[in-house]
């Protein structure tokens, strides 16, 4: 019974990790000087928390894990350290690509304002626009 437990756990642990595009996305964001990335929770924090029992788990919002690993704790030191750690992970990418489309419907409305009020012509409209949107790729 306990092994199943255990297997579920990890399981469920595994389903907040980003996939390799994902987190090269979100290095992509990190390392940008767009202003895009958020860190609202950090992942040394929540890798540190997983070590105190379903500490990490609710640090980054996964309650049902965050009671399983209380239920399981000390067995819960094995995975909850990961676990919260790439959930800080997910919820920082998460909020990262929200940012970024958030920026990216701002800019381009303003840029098609400028274009309707004459300020800008078709040409410059175009290109900056290609600017812009290269500017939030982060693949």
């Amino acid at each position: 019974m306990k092994a199943i437990v255990l297997l579920a756990c990890m399981l469920v642990a595994g389903c907040a990790s980003l996939n390799s595009v994902q987190k090269s996305e979100l290095e992509a964001m990190r390392l940008s000087d767009s202003g895009v990335y958020v860190e609202e929770k950090n992942t040394g924090t929540a890798t540190a928390l997983g070590f105190l029992p379903g500490v990490g788990s609710f640090y980054t919002r996964q309650y049902a894990l965050g009671v399983v690993d209380l239920l399981l704790w000390p067995l819960s030191i094995f995975w909850d350290p990961i676990a919260g750690y790439e959930g800080a992970q997910n919820i920082n990418y998460t909020l990262s690509k929200q940012r970024a489309k958030r920026m990216l419907t701002q800019e381009l409305a303003d840029l098609e304002s400028q274009l309707d009020s004459k300020t800008i012509t078709d040409e410059q409209y175009r290109r900056d626009e290609k600017k812009i949107r290269l500017k939030y790729m982060f693949e």
